[in-house]
């Protein structure tokens, strides 16, 4: 496993949903498209439920891109114009619902209570107390996605705010509930479903999730890189092009919400074939056993969390890749082998990458990758051999120069004199 780019094998099996969105992108991009693209997905498939360790579980999926600024995972907006055509829908309907009550309730004494207003995207900058209430009301779930991190950590570093539990509980659907005095405010939620796609700097990881040990690191799906990418021509109309692409694209993801919103109480079972359950079983046990002898013992809730990503991935590809009939009339649905495959490629690739997270939480200021490249340096060593070790770490030159003058500044090298350098202890 390595935190590269994602092998191009996997885009050549995608389902042609996917397939095509991630085409017009490359390098990190293309990886950030898709990742962004499965998250936003993963909340526009009601009534589909697969059974994972006995018990229903829909596709929901927590994603979080890592990256420097500058770097390119701004891209990850596209993915929210998939879901836009549906958000637009229900809360239009919503507020022409309450339109219709509050114009029946003028004049009248005893006026009927109102429905509440009914939405699919839920905004980062919400109260712990407000989140119970839009999660209720989200349409067959909740889907937040924000681009900048820290525009959710700031919620859950004030007390009010604070909604890191309802995170940790609704990844897994389990009841959540709120009681409150003074606001004479009780409210359950059984089975929440939501849906999180985010990205950020390393800098706004920490005040997100505070601790690897809090739960809410192993629930989330990370694709972590250090690269800045290169400039791009700005005049070219290559930007409007994509967000066309990814609009017509959302008639396609319209089209089947539309379908499995009208199946009411006839949900579709997702399942896999009993060789894919078979190797599911066999693939998650042998890196279990790998992660448990060699790695942080932290990181095994990581792997356990992961196999439930891995179905839920399943999940997403297959029910993208039906027909439009299939999901209106269909009892039950089973995975094929070529999305069984990507998905388990993926997870294996994104267990990597959540590896490199948690060792970066684990250092001091220091990253893994930095730790790795330093550690590869000899005591006195050149520029030159220092980029021929920053390009087996898929470090570019641009950001090995950075680190020579961070390391500096940290006193963790010493000039010697042009192009050459000694380590410091």
């Amino acid at each position: 496993m390595n935190n590269t780019e994602f092998d191009n094998e996997i885009y050549e099996n995608l389902p042609p949903l996917l397939k095509g969105l991630t085409g017009e992108f490359k390098g990190r991009e293309k990886d950030i498209v898709l990742l962004s693209s499965l998250g936003v997905l993963s909340s526009c498939l009601p009534n589909v439920f697969g059974e994972y360790d006995g018990k229903p579980v829909s596709a929901n999926l927590y994603v979080m891109i890592i990256a420097p600024p500058a770097s390119g995972k701004g891209v990850m907006n596209y993915a929210k114009l998939l879901i836009e055509p549906i958000h637009k829908r229900i809360i239009e309907n919503s507020l022409s619902n309450l339109e219709d009550c509050q114009s029946a309730n003028k004049g009248k004494k005893e006026k009927e209570p109102c429905p509440p207003i009914v939405t699919k995207v839920i905004p980062g900058n919400i109260s712990a107390a407000e989140i119970y209430s839009i999660i209720k009301n989200a349409h067959y779930g909740g889907l937040i996605i924000e681009s900048e991190a820290d525009t959710l950590s700031a919620m859950l570093n004030q007390d009010w705010g604070n909604f890191s539990d309802v995170l940790r509980k609704a990844f897994h659907h389990e009841s959540i509930s709120i009681s409150r005095k003074v606001e004479k405010l009780f409210m359950e939620i059984r089975e929440p479903k939501l849906s999180l796609v985010l990205s950020g700097t390393p800098d706004q990881l920490m005040p997100l999730i505070k601790s690897k040990d809090n739960g809410l690191f192993s629930r989330i799906v990370f694709y972590f890189f250090e690269e800045i990418s290169d400039w791009r021509d700005v005049f070219q109309n290559v930007g409007f092009k994509k967000q066309i692409l990814f609009e017509k694209a959302s008639m396609h993801v319209y089209n089947m919400y539309d379908a499995l919103v009208t199946r009411e109480n006839e949900k579709i079972q997702f399942a896999l074939t009993e060789d894919q359950m078979c190797r599911f079983n066999t693939e998650m046990n042998t890196i279990f056993e790998i992660v448990k002898n060699n790695y942080s013992a932290s990181f095994t809730s990581n792997v356990k969390r992961h196999g439930l990503v891995l179905f839920r991935l399943c999940m997403i590809l297959t029910l993208v890749r039906a027909d439009k009939e299939e999901l209106k009339l269909a009892e039950s649905i089973t995975c094929n082998d070529e999305d069984f495959d990507s998905a388990l490629f993926l997870v294996k690739q994104l267990l990597y990458h959540a590896n490199t997270v948690l060792q970066n939480i684990n250092s001091d200021g220091l990253s893994e990758i930095d730790n790795r490249l330093l550690s590869s340096l000899s005591q006195t060593f050149t520029r030159k051999q220092a980029l021929e070790s920053a390009k087996k770490l898929t470090i570019s030159e641009r950001s090995l120069d950075e680190k020579l003058v961070k390391w500096r500044k940290e006193k963790l090298i010493i000039k010697v004199s042009h192009g050459k350098y000694k380590l410091a202890y």
